[in-house]
């Protein structure tokens, strides 16, 4: 009897889910418990940093007669602003250093870093002697503690979403990041509510002579806090990933390759962010002093619909960021973008009519199409950069739009406003800002369901 010759079967190469992931780099299986950790610590710094803004934003007017003495309330509310607007200038140099230095270090080190920055920038500006006291000195360490903040917040949001989008698994990014602008909603409520508060409940003179300095000092022992949940993190499977690769020497990457090797990523990132920061700081930050600056509006009564509209927000957002990861990214943002361009118009003229339902209403319209970018941005923002230059790239570029674009939002429509008599400006600019948004998602590609770029893929353990 013949014997048969078995030819045995030819070996298949599994192909990688990720184009860009390391040759035979196994799939991250996350730990639920420590991600739930990860989330936690990220999202708390990010309330930190926006219950900061939300109490700046809130008690501006109050803040310009303290430091900014002047017959004109527009005068003091633009040096005012003017001061808010600063401390943007410096987060492109906080992001170009704590950027690369997270890419370098670590993500963990460096967030536990700008934890305590942020927190002693805000506790001092509690501080510092009213201009009655010191004179000119009062605006001038009003605004070095603006400028540390801004410093230290450039290392801030990117690497916090850099840091929750790495721990994720990846059908569940877009839910997880959605808990970072979670927790800008809820420091901003905190800041803003704790403001509302005391202007409801303290007269005009204790508020300009001690009861202004209440929610500043509050950052001292969150910064703590904060800090206590940052150190006790581990570093994200996707760095450590890299340190592997790196071996006994630590990955660094040169400044000018995260910029001019990640060109056309950078470039989508600062048209994402303009839209999603000239919403966000048009909204939360600028519309609570138009209310009552610009259209007479009961300063209380103006406060509160703004902090409703920050609750429905939050209740939203969980939901539209597990939608992300269901439909995606760009359709959402889209929707967002589309909204703006067609809708700001309409809302604003409804705010303008002055009635609370009114204004109740086109304010609520306008928060409902800002969570299509706060649910989807934290996790589509870090999506754009490989591992070995996230932290750093992503900060360049979102901080230069931040800092170009949305943080000076209040100043550049105050002064518009003021120069054209136009009420209508921060509809226009909004629209503007939809556009350039509506551009960038053209480009940009769907990162929902897959592996980070130079990462493997995550899966849930």
């Amino acid at each position: 009897m013949a014997s048969a010759t078995v030819t045995p079967p030819p070996t298949i190469h599994p192909v990688p889910v990720n184009p860009t992931a390391p040759e035979n780099s196994d799939v991250t299986v996350t730990d639920p418990a420590l991600v739930k950790r990860a989330v936690k610590a990220a999202a708390l710094g990010n309330a930190m940093e926006w219950f900061d803004f939300g109490v700046y934003s809130y008690i501006a007017v109050t803040l310009g007669k303290v430091f900014f003495p002047s017959g004109n309330p527009t005068t003091q509310l633009l040096s005012t602003f003017g001061a808010f607007a600063a401390a943007f200038l410096v987060r492109p140099l906080g992001g170009m250093v704590f950027g690369p230095l997270g890419d370098r270090v670590g993500r963990q080190k460096v967030l536990a870093l700008t934890m305590i920055m942020m927190a002693a920038g805000t506790f001092a500006i509690g501080l510092i002697p009213s201009y009655a006291s010191i004179g000119v000195g009062a605006p001038l360490l009003l605004l070095a503690a603006r400028l540390v903040q801004g410093f230290s917040t450039g290392g801030e949001y990117a690497g916090a979403s850099t840091f929750i989008a790495e721990y994720a698994p990846d059908k569940r990014r877009g839910f997880l990041g959605s808990w970072l602008e979670f927790g800008t909603l809820a420091g901003y409520i905190g800041g803003a509510g704790l403001v509302t508060l005391m202007t409801a409940l303290l007269s005009t003179e204790d508020l300009l002579s001690w009861g202004w300095r209440i929610p500043f000092l509050i950052a001292g022992p969150m910064g703590l806090i904060g800090l206590y949940l940052r150190m006790r993190l581990e570093e994200t499977p996707a760095f450590a990933a890299e340190l592997e690769k790196a071996g006994s020497s630590r990955p660094k990457t040169p400044l000018r390759e995260m910029i001019t090797g990640q060109w056309r990523a950078l470039l989508l990132c600062v048209g994402l962010v303009l839209v999603f920061n000239v919403t966000d700081y048009m909204l939360l930050s600028y519309m609570p002093s138009y209310l009552t600056s610009e259209l007479k509006y009961d300063a209380t009564h103006g406060l509160l619909v703004v902090l409703g509209v920050m609750v429905l927000m939050m209740t939203v957002q969980p939901f539209a960021g597990a939608l992300t990861d269901r439909v995606g990214r760009r359709p959402v943002i889209a929707a967002g973008c589309a909204g703006f361009l067609v809708l700001s118009v309409p809302a604003l003229l409804l705010i303008r009519q002055g009635s609370l339902f009114a204004v109740a209403l086109g304010m609520g319209a306008l928060g409902l199409l800002l969570v299509c970018f706060t649910a989807a941005m934290p996790a589509a923002l870090p999506a754009l950069f490989p591992t070995k230059v996230r932290y750093g790239s992503l900060s360049i570029g979102f901080n230069v739009s931040v800092s170009v674009f949305g943080g000076t939002t209040p100043l550049v429509v105050t002064a518009l406003i003021g120069a054209t008599g136009n009420m209508m400006m921060p509809a226009y600019y909004m629209m503007a800002a939809a556009v350039v948004g509506g551009v960038a998602v053209w480009f940009m590609a769907e990162s929902a369901g897959r592996p980070l770029p130079g990462s493997a893929p995550a899966v849930e353990g």
